[in-house]
Formats: C-alpha cells, sequence, structure tokens
C-alpha cells in the first residue's frame, strides 16, 4: 500500500498504470474508517485493477466551524484498516494542497440540493462537489465509489458528473449496519451508550415502513401513493416519542428527484430520514422499490 500526500506524486504513480490500460478505481473518504468504507473498497476491487483511497476533511462543505473542529481523525486506525482491506493507494492530501488558492465554486445541482439535507446544511453540497471534481481531476478514476447511506450526496455528485460530462461511472453501495441496525458511520463514536441504544429507532422506523410498504401499498398497478402519507406520519410518531432524539425529517420520496412521486407506479422510491441524537446528527435511508 502506497501513501500519497501530492497530486503530482498520485499522477506519477498512476500515469504508468492508465498506459498498461489498468482500470483505476477512487474510494473518496473523510477518514474516520469503518467496516462500511471496508466495503466499498472489497466492492471497488472487484470492478479495477487499482483501488485508491483519499483520506481528507474536506473544510468547504462543513457549514459549522465547530462541526469540522470535532469531525475524529483516528490516522492509525484508518491505517490499520486500509492496508488490512488490500487498498492500493492512499491519497492523503493537505488542504493546501487541494486548495493552493482562495477559489469560488457554484454549479447548477439542480432543485434537489435546497431540499433535505440542503435545506439543514446550507451550501453543503457545493463543498461535496468541489472536493470531489477535485479528486476526480487528480486521479482520473474510471469508476468512483460512495455509500448509499449518503444518497442525496451520491444524487449530487451525479449531477456534478453529468454537469462536466465526466468520463467516470458512479458506483452506489448498500448501506453497512450495525447488528441492531443502526447505520455504521464516523458520527457514531460520538454517541454515549444512551443515545445509542436511542438511535437505533432511525433503522427501527425505515424497517417498519419498508414491511408496511411492501405488503400494503404495491399492486399490479402500481403504487397506492394515497397511502404514504400516513406511513410517513407514523414513521415521524415512532420517533419522534424516543427520549433525546430530535427528528429533522422523515419522507418518502422519488429517489430521482427528492420530491413527493408523480407517476403513477411510484419507481425509485426511497424513504429518508435525518434527527439529532444527543448532540450528534444521524442520517438514514431505505430504497422501497
Amino acid at each position: 500500500m502506497e501513501v500519497i500526500n501530492t497530486i503530482a506524486a498520485l499522477k506519477s504513480l498512476l500515469g504508468p498504470k492508465k498506459l498498461a490500460q489498468q482500470k483505476i478505481a477512487l474510494v473518496p473518504t473523510m477518514g474516520a474508517l469503518h467496516k462500511g468504507h471496508v466495503s466499498l473498497i472489497r466492492i471497488a476491487q472487484r470492478h479495477a485493477d487499482v483501488v485508491v483511497c483519499s483520506i481528507f476533511v474536506n473544510p468547504t462543505q462543513f457549514t459549522d466551524p465547530k462541526d469540522l473542529e470535532k469531525y475524529p481523525r483516528p490516522l492509525e486506525h484508518d491505517m490499520a484498516m486500509l492496508k488490512e482491506s488490500g487498498c492500493n493507494v492512499v491519497f492523503m492530501p493537505s488542504v493546501k494542497e487541494m486548495y493552493p488558492e482562495p477559489e469560488t465554486w457554484h454549479i447548477d445541482l439542480g432543485p434537489a440540493e435546497f431540499l433535505l439535507e440542503g435545506e439543514f446544511r446550507k451550501g453543503h453540497y457545493q463543498g461535496v462537489t468541489q472536493i470531489v471534481k477535485k479528486l476526480f481531476d487528480a486521479v482520473e478514476p474510471d469508476t468512483a465509489f460512495f455509500g448509499q447511506k449518503d444518497f442525496q450526496q451520491v444524487l449530487m455528485i451525479e449531477n456534478m458528473v453529468a454537469h462536466f460530462k465526466l468520463p467516470v461511472k458512479i458506483i452506489t453501495c448498500p448501506i453497512v449496519r450495525e447488528e441492531d441496525g443502526l447505520a455504521m458511520s464516523s458520527r457514531n463514536i460520538h454517541l454515549n451508550a444512551e443515545d445509542r441504544k436511542h438511535a437505533v429507532v432511525l433503522s427501527e422506523a425505515l424497517y417498519h415502513v419498508k414491511e408496511f410498504f411492501d405488503n400494503n401499498c404495491k399492486t399490479q398497478e402500481g403504487i397506492k401513493k394515497e397511502k404514504l402519507p400516513a406511513l410517513e406520519d407514523v414513521a415521524k410518531r415512532m420517533i419522534s416519542r424516543t427520549p433525546g432524539v430530535e427528528l429533522d425529517y422523515f419522507v418518502i420520496v422519488s429517489g430521482h428527484t427528492l420530491m413527493p412521486p408523480t407517476d403513477s407506479y411510484g419507481l425509485g422510491l426511497v424513504a429518508l430520514v435525518a434527527a439529532k441524537v444527543g448532540e450528534t446528527r444521524l442520517i438514514d435511508n431505505m430504497i422501497l422499490s
């Protein structure tokens, strides 16, 4: 496993591999790795000859400076996980390397940018797409792998790729969960014992919605859309009555637009949830159809 800190060194390393027509995969991360990240690397290994994992805590996507400051950075732990996973290259640049000069960035990511997470974290997805574009320019991957847990983020990155007509295929990988159902997240480290117990309600609500949806909302003619608002309400009540959990949203929407479904078949529906558990904000989702 090679650890690279500069774009020039990365291009020097990957250049001959590209000339040899080896496929390059990128797994972008902000570190604080867990089994979910390892699953991305494992899937990437099936699609490419060389897997590059980036570790970079990107300052432009944090809307709260305190959030940036307290973001976990367990480097020794991360390196051990990456080595064990069989990652080939770790790209770990400095902020100065990625942002050598002050710059402005704003692209049209479509109306979905301002919904859900975009409403709670204004400007967040501009920062996300800014750094992902820089990573794509540095690595020039054939494929890039992202976790489904950040569903809206993946949608925004796909929109950015379309905007610039980049020759990279985005692959979304399934959510990896703890035994009790909680979605794995770097933020889980901030949960105390009590919060950790309460946080499970997010996945419990999603599983309840999925089961009810499969049994009561599907017909041969399509989806019974009229049942979805009541189903959302049931999930909201489940979460809101849990101590220490403050719900931001629970919605059932089209996975393409993040808006309520308009077609009669309700294809591509996803349930998305965000809540503050104690002092830690968590997100989760489940694909329904």
